[in-house]
């Protein structure tokens, strides 16, 4: 299944954090499938990191499109600092905040962290 045509229905600037990695569709709804890229926190950037996975995932619902829903099923990740056993993952308020971002892509970030 080719999933580039979906990246057009996503919020702007979700495809600087996400990849798209799979999307569902029946006759009511789509699904698709979100994963953050393994890119470092910037205030982490010059620490010894590693990827330790995912947290389990949230699913934001998003506008409806010819009359389907439209779920994004979103896995955020996590890393280690290992020099002292820390657990960090991207600050999305402060990413939203921070940037110029689009309003939508903002409440993006927002309701993935609630």
């Amino acid at each position: 299944m080719k999933l580039d045509g979906y990246s057009l229905l996503l919020p702007e600037g979700t495809l600087d954090y996400f990849d798209v990695i799979n999307v569902v569709e029946d006759s009511t709804q789509i699904v698709i499938y979100l994963e953050e890229k393994n890119l470092v926190p910037d205030e982490y950037k010059d620490k010894d990191t590693e990827s330790k996975g995912f947290y389990e995932p949230v699913v934001v619902r998003d506008f409806p499109i010819r009359g389907r829903e439209v779920f994004l099923n979103v896995r955020r990740r996590r890393w280690i600092v290992k020099p002292d056993g820390q657990y960090i993952s991207r600050n999305w308020y402060m990413v939203a905040s921070g940037t110029s971002m689009t309003r939508e892509f903002a409440s993006f970030l927002k309701e993935i962290c609630r």
